[in-house]
């Protein structure tokens, strides 16, 4: 695993947080019992980085915590176009969901993180491309009638298979499903008969993506690691 030292190093020479990010990593980390699920600065600008080169239309993420994967991948996400000049009244605002534009779909199963959630996503200016569901994203995923670019899974580890299972089928050939802490802490190497359901949660979506031959697949050992999925 990387040492801190490497970690600092890295993360003082990648471009800095935009700064709604940054306040959200403070807020983040003097409220929350657990601030290690944020993604934080290098995972963010990763996950940003990656939807700008991807370009998707449209992104699902199963697990939004405080909303800063949400963020980042929403600010790598192009603007929609703005509405021609008129002399005539504007109407009624669409909802983001009827909006054209590339959209990017957040489940979070916490009500309580939802009023947090939304402001951070007007702080953004982010309302017209992210969509926030909050309930169970195994009932929500099913009545979302979108063809995914790109999923990011971060949330409940014994479920990770389950929602990979439920998405890839909606995914298009050539896109991406992103999974999140796919090492565990290093836990996924230890002893089976000595490992607790979200281990072992882990290591049954690891071991069954690998051998999944509808899809190819990449481990990167940043931060608590992240497997890279392409359907093929």
């Amino acid at each position: 695993m990387m040492t801190e030292i490497l970690f600092k190093y890295s993360e003082a020479h990648t471009t800095p947080e935009p700064a709604v990010l940054a306040r959200l990593n403070r807020e983040t980390h003097l409220s929350q019992v657990y601030p290690q699920m944020l993604s934080g600065h290098l995972q963010g600008a990763l996950l940003r980085m990656i939807v700008q080169m991807l370009c998707p239309e449209r992104v699902l993420e199963i697990g939004t915590f405080t909303g800063y994967s949400a963020i980042a991948m929403g600010l790598g996400m192009p603007s929609p176009p703005a509405p021609p000049a008129s002399g005539m009244p504007s109407p009624p605002a669409p909802l983001p969901q009827e909006r054209g534009g590339a959209l990017l779909h957040t489940i979070e199963v916490n009500p309580e993180l939802e009023d947090g959630i939304r402001r951070v996503i007007r702080e953004a200016g982010l309302e017209d491309q992210v969509v926030l569901h909050i309930g169970q994203a195994i009932d929500i995923i099913p009545g979302l009638d979108e063809m995914w670019d790109l999923v990011f899974i971060d949330a409940d580890k014994p479920n990770y298979l389950n929602y990979y299972n439920m998405v890839l089928p909606k995914v298009r050939p050539g896109g991406f499903i992103i999974a999140d802490n796919v090492l565990w802490d290093g836990k996924v190497t230890g002893d089976p008969a000595k490992m607790d359901k979200d281990t072992l949660g882990i290591v049954e979506f690891n071991k069954f993506v690998h051998q999944d031959e509808r899809v190819e697949n990449l481990i990167l050992p940043i931060r608590d690691g992240l497997m890279i999925i392409r359907k093929l």
